[in-house]
This record gives C-alpha cells, structure tokens and sequence, in this order.
C-alpha cells in the first residue's frame, strides 16, 4: 500500500521530500504495511520516492490458502521490560528507587553500642551490683517498659505517622490495669490490650481516612485520654502481679520484636510499603489504598505497644497516678529517633532503637545512682535533640545513590507512569487525589 502526497505539483514534491528525506530523517524498511499484491520492486520503489511517495516495505507478506497474499500489519517494537517489583511501592516520579544504604545505620549503632559501654562502666563504679541479682532484673523491666514505648513510636515513625499519644496510652492503661487487675495478668491485659487496639483504629481512621498530620491527630487522643486520665483514682498500693521474677522475657520479648521488625524492613518492597504514607510532593495528597491499610495497621500496633507498657509500668512500680504522659511520650519519641529512624519515615536500622533504650536507661540510673538531678523531661528533650540531628544523617547518608539503578530496565521503569498501580481505583476517602507521575501534581 502507497501512500502519496496528494498534491501533483513540483512544489508538493520538494516539500514531501524535505520532509521524509532531510537530515535527521531515514527510511525503516522493516516497519510498515505490506502491499496487498505483496511485490514490490526496488525500481518502482525508488521511483515512486522521487515522485513525493513513502512506501513502507516488510519483509514477506504471508500467504493465504488460496495462494494469494494477505496484507498485515508488523511491529518491531521493543517490549516493554517488567518492573522491578522490588520499587513497586515507592513514587516513580517523585521516589527514590533504589536500596537504601545501610552503613549509616551500621556506623551509628556502632557508636551507640560503645556509648552503652562507658556509661555502663560509670554506673559500674557507682553501684558495683547494679548489673547482677535484683537491681539487673529492675533494670531490665524499665527497659522493657521504656523499649515497648520506643518500639511503638519507631514503628509508626516508620510508616510516617508519628504516634505522640503513647504516653497517655500508657498512663491510661496502668490507671485501668491497677484498678482491674485483681490479682491476676491475663484478663485484665487482654481487656488493656483489646481497648488500646480500638483507640488505635479510631485514630488510625481519623489520620488516613482525612489524610491529616499524624501528629496532630494523635494529640487530640492523648488530651482525650487525659481527660479521662484526671476522672480516675489513682493507684497508691498495687498488689497483683510482679514483673521482676519474668524479667529477663520480658527485655528478651521487646528486644526480639525490634530486631525481627528491623530485619523484615529490610527487605527493599517491605520497607517501602511500610514507608508509603511519607510524602513524596504534596503532603496533602492521598497516598492510596496500600498506604492506609499499612499505616493504620501501624498506628494500631504503636497503640497497643504502648498499653502494654503501662501494664507493665504499674506493675513495676506498684502505683499509678494521673498524668498527661508527656515525660513518657518525649522519652518513647528520643529513643526512637536517637536509634536511627527517620523523623520522615521509612528509613532506620536494626539495632538502633534497642540500643537507644539500653543507653537512655543506664544514663538515668547512673544519674540516680550518683544523686544528680536530672529528670525524665531532660533526658527526653536530649534524646530528642541528638535524634533529630541523627535523622538529618540518615536522610543525607542513607538515601539511595545516584548510581543505584544498574541495569537498563530500572532505569526505564523509574520514568514510566504507573497509574494502573496506583491504588486509585479504591475510590472513596482512600483513593489517591493524583495518579504517580502526573504532571499536574507538580
């Protein structure tokens, strides 16, 4: 099949052919429409190009039954590569794709782990039985306490919806705890348990389903559960279970639920999924389906985390008092960020956040045991300080490099628009306000 310039004159033909055969422009033989003869010869080619005329020319024109040919279309088209899912949860236009690096994190808990050393070997030299007998499982529980509230604050800084209602959560659940126990655990944790998961889903849905600052709304609960908090008896003499005698489970629990969720986030799709919700452009712009179901999932754990803390606290200390939890919440948030998880989401290591808690811990006990002065508010408005300044060196050390992408098909894939993946066919108060890489976006 010939197509012609539909103009007959010289002029026309000047112009076909600047157009077709100028500098920058060749003929692709093997891409176009077959002839329904099917012959073609190079001669009558190269005369209708002369007379203004594109012929595209295939190879071979297949041959029907009856012997004559049969005109087809062919592509020689490059197929395109399947993505790597490895960056399927991450902003092709606006993310990052590539591995996080992990040497910043490695480098930090380094200097973490002998940051523990010497202020352990202080409290050493002030109190030699601090680390054996009593004193060490007494310790051990405070930590546990200090590192389930930690662990809950990482997890929802994690998945970019930070939880500053875990102190008030937790005061709340030992006010309730001490005044329900009654001797026994399980019950009474159960109900602890149950009742923080539905705070955790109420707040959860306020912060996804609006898609509003997660700080926020988490301070909203916290000063309701502080109005509740003032309403409640406290707890003076608690006699029901003792945490000293399972100690060493309970340090051994927390510290096993840290290092099993860091390894997991290690895992490139895993830590972007949990990192979805961290704006990329607009903050104010829904992240989709996937990113609220994983970011409520997380609030409700950091929740339920932080009940179980107060549980423990209460028991630990054999009284409870209402409070606004802020001393509580400030130390959980200091930990989190001083064990290397990024303010902003998505990013931090894998022993970090336990041995932020370990330092905070022997930090204050030496400051008991030395008779100094130091309260809970400092060593959280420390932890705070240093912790922002970690993040700022997790951002700029542990983004992926330029160079990250090492093959053709990442590469490729990085720049395509990925609308059908974008979650927004959910609809509702979930879907996504924009598909990823949408120039109206920017």
């Amino acid at each position: 099949m010939v197509f012609e310039d539909s103009s007959p004159a010289t002029g026309a033909s000047t112009r076909a052919e600047s157009r077709y055969l100028g500098e920058g422009f060749r003929h692709e033989p093997r891409f176009g429409l077959a002839s329904e003869s099917g012959t073609q010869t190079a001669t009558e080619t190269g005369k209708q190009v002369q007379e203004g005329a594109t012929v595209f020319q295939p190879d071979s024109a297949p041959t029907g039954a009856n012997g004559d040919t049969e005109s087809t279309l062919t592509l020689n088209s490059r197929r395109a590569p399947a993505p790597n899912l490895d960056y399927v949860f991450d902003d092709p236009a606006e993310g990052e794709p590539g591995r996080d690096r992990m040497l910043v994190h490695g480098i930090w808990e380094l200097i973490l782990a002998v940051a523990i050393a010497g202020v352990g070997y202080l409290l050493y030299r002030e109190q030699s039985d601090a680390f054996g007998g009593e004193a060490l499982r007494t310790l051990l529980v405070s930590a546990t306490v200090l590192g389930a509230l930690a662990v809950g604050s990482a997890l929802a800084l994690r998945a970019g919806a930070v939880n500053l209602a875990v102190g008030a959560v937790a005061v709340a659940s030992a006010l309730y705890f001490g005044h329900n126990a009654d001797g026994g655990l399980l019950r009474p944790l159960a109900m602890v348990i149950g009742v923080c998961a539905v705070i955790g889903v109420v707040q959860s849905l306020v912060i996804v389903g609006l898609h509003v600052p997660a700080w926020a709304a988490s301070l909203g609960v916290g000063l309701v559960l502080l109005i509740w908090s003032t309403r409640q008896a406290a707890v003076t003499q608690f006699s029901g279970y003792e945490p000293l005698s399972h100690a060493y489970y309970w340090f051994g629990g927390m510290c096993a639920v840290s290092i099993a969720g860091a390894l997991v986030g290690l895992v490139p799709s895993v830590r972007r999924a949990v990192g979805r919700f961290r704006p990329v452009a607009d903050p104010a712009y829904r992240r989709g389906m996937i990113a609220a179901l994983i970011t409520s999932g997380a609030v409700v754990a950091s929740t339920i985390l932080a009940g179980i803390a107060g549980v423990l606290l209460v028991t630990q200390m054999r009284a409870a008092t209402p409070s606004d939890g802020l001393e509580l919440t400030g130390l959980a948030l200091g930990a989190a960020l001083l064990g290397g998880t990024s303010a902003f989401g998505r990013r931090g290591g894998i022993f970090g956040t336990v041995f932020a808690v370990a330092l905070l811990t022997v930090g204050m006990s030496y400051a008991d045991a030395t008779g100094r002065d130091w309260s809970a508010a400092a060593f959280a408005a420390v932890a705070i300080g240093l912790g922002l300044a970690v993040t700022r060196l997790i951002e700029h050390f542990g983004r992926p490099g330029p160079g990250d992408l090492s093959d053709e098909d990442d590469e490729e894939w990085a720049g395509k628009d990925w609308q059908s993946t974008s979650s927004a066919g959910a609809g509702g108060i979930w879907s996504s306000d924009e598909a990823w890489g949408s120039a109206e976006r920017r």
